[in-house]
């Protein structure tokens, strides 16, 4: 079995921010396997399906960004797996707009629902993929640009980032992280 979580926060005025990506990846998977991620669960919500013959929950956490880890420390525990069964996939601001970064494992960086997750899990022994959202301009606040909505082009650029990152949750699942990685690693050519 796989967990792959992605981060956000809940409710529809965060719908389509930077911040939430991970969301929007946990959304095209979903649809991609007809995968409903309607239960709610582990202050989650969660749905639990197939991907090439695995099983699989997929998980939006409910409990705003900097809280993350208290939803996926209890979904890793009430199953009993090891943390190389979990893939937490999020935004990055030091990847460039559009770009991929999949990692066996790895720091929380800058990323606050990351240090969560490291925090309560006590383990940076992960699969992780991040999404490169690019920086603020400069003078722009951090959290504005992260909790703004992506315009036009950006969000045409992370669509088609999304379902890349969507197949290389299918990669990790048939050939494994080091395969997802040499295959999906980048940033898309536009």
């Amino acid at each position: 079995m796989f967990i792959f979580a992605g981060l956000g926060n809940p409710g529809r005025k965060y719908e389509w921010t930077r911040h939430n990506v991970g969301f929007l990846c946990i959304d095209y998977v979903s649809l991609l396997y007809n995968i409903p991620v309607r239960k709610l669960k582990f202050k989650a919500l969660i749905g639990e399906g197939t991907i090439e013959g695995e099983k699989v929950l997929l998980v939006k956490p409910q409990t705003y960004m900097n809280n993350s880890g208290e939803s996926i420390k209890e979904i890793v525990d009430y199953y009993g797996l090891s943390t190389d069964r979990l893939v937490v996939i999020y935004d990055d601001i030091d990847l460039d707009l559009g770009t991929i970064r999949i990692r066996p494992r790895g720091s929380a960086g800058t990323h606050n629902g990351m240090r969560s997750i490291l925090y309560h899990l006590e383990s940076e022994d992960f699969p992780r993929i991040r999404i490169g959202i690019g920086k603020p301009e400069s003078g722009q606040d951090l959290v504005s640009f992260v909790l703004g909505r992506l315009n036009d082009e950006e969000q045409e650029i992370m669509a088609e980032t999304i379902k890349r990152a969507g197949m290389a949750v299918r990669e990790i699942i048939v050939s494994g992280v080091e395969a997802a990685m040499s295959r999906y690693n980048g940033k898309i050519n536009k």
